[in-house]
């Protein structure tokens, strides 16, 4: 049979076995404890540590990389902005501007300005922006065509020269065909 435990509080030693029973169980608790900790051993507290402090440094160079991108990106936005306000021509005002160039640099150049005509065509992937085909006939002598060719080349505009063809005149002059192409750019997107 087994044997009961009657326990008095006016036994001493009825007391004392309480005691100790007590005692033995929260020590059990407290080794428990001791083997297992809650959140891990300090072995693993540390690896776990260690790991998490890997992570930040990657991340805080994962973000350093990503301000320094975004910083170039801001840059190459504003640098390309800028290209396109200085040498791409606004619609409105593209043709008047390119035609008073060609005129200003002939009159320097003193080469006679003939027919012209001009199209535009839109750029494939833009909303925005137009290629303007320019076809000008001129005349003028050889010395004075070349003089017109180099101003040209170090006019402020972005001027392209697709094709220049000049044909031999009975009058010592050369009867030119010149073919220009710049952007031009709209200041809202097409409807």
């Amino acid at each position: 049979m087994p044997k009961r435990f009657n326990i008095s509080l006016q036994d001493p030693s009825s007391i004392a076995r309480l005691v100790v029973a007590v005692l033995v169980f929260l020590n059990l608790v407290a080794a428990y404890f001791v083997m297992r900790p809650p959140g891990g051993s300090p072995d693993e507290l540390y690896r776990q540590a260690q790991s998490e402090a890997s992570d930040l440094r990657l991340r805080r160079a994962m973000l350093e990389r990503s301000r320094v991108m975004m910083t170039k990106i801001k840059d190459g936005r504003e640098a390309g902005d800028a290209f396109l306000l200085k040498y791409f021509l606004p619609a409105g005002t593209a043709y008047s501007t390119i035609y008073s160039d060609l005129v200003e640099l002939a009159r320097k150049a003193q080469i006679s300005l003939r027919e012209s005509s001009y199209t535009k065509e839109p750029v494939d992937g833009s909303d925005t922006l137009d290629m303007m085909t320019i076809t000008q006939a001129l005349e003028g002598k050889y010395a004075d065509l070349i003089h017109f060719v180099n101003a040209l080349d170090k006019s402020d505009r972005l001027l392209i020269v697709e094709s220049l063809s000049a044909t031999p005149q009975p009058s010592g002059t050369l009867s030119v065909q010149l073919k220009l192409q710049t952007y031009v750019r709209e200041d809202a997107a097409r409807q």
